[in-house]
């Protein structure tokens, strides 16, 4: 009799929590109508995105053309990569610092082999830097925040 009291408090106690949460949230909702913008992270791409949004390399082979209305960072990496593990939170930073004027945009080299070997990609991680005109920027290894900051003044916002 005591197990079954318990198991009901027990029970009752969570279903209250729960919906306690959705109060919060719903609080949250009222008092902040605006609801803030999140800002974004950096974007997955398979190959047929990619075709779409940044380069159709299959049908201007052998001309670059960017595909983009803003200058992108490109990061070819694997999961089971450190230095890709390294780089990925500074990417993260730079996607929100850097939102609305850049796009930063990841490719999984071990789901996307054939858009990794179109770009000749053998070592990871590999940073494409593609600004609005002119050819891309390949950058390999892993790199400081500052290094990356420098490549998109110079290279992509040219400032």
């Amino acid at each position: 009799m005591k197990k079954l009291i318990f198991a009901s408090l027990l029970l009752a106690v969570t279903f209250s929590a729960c919906a306690g949460k959705n109060k919060d949230e719903n609080k949250t909702e009222i008092n902040n109508p605006s609801k803030e913008v999140k800002k974004m992270g950096p974007i997955h791409l398979t190959k047929a995105e990619f075709l779409a949004k940044v380069a159709n390399y299959e049908k201007n082979p052998t001309e670059w053309k960017y595909l983009g209305d803003k200058p992108c960072i490109i990061d070819f990496y694997a999961d089971w990569c450190q230095p890709c593990k390294a780089v990925a939170p500074i990417l993260e930073d730079l996607a929100k610092e850097y939102d609305g004027q850049i796009y930063v945009y990841k490719v999984n080299t071990e789901e996307e082999q054939e858009l990794a070997g179109a770009f000749g990609i053998r070592s990871i991680p590999t940073i494409l830097f593609c600004p609005m005109d002119g050819a891309p920027q390949m950058a390999q290894g892993a790199m400081p925040k500052d290094a990356f900051k420098n490549a998109i003044k110079d290279v992509l916002l040219k400032k």
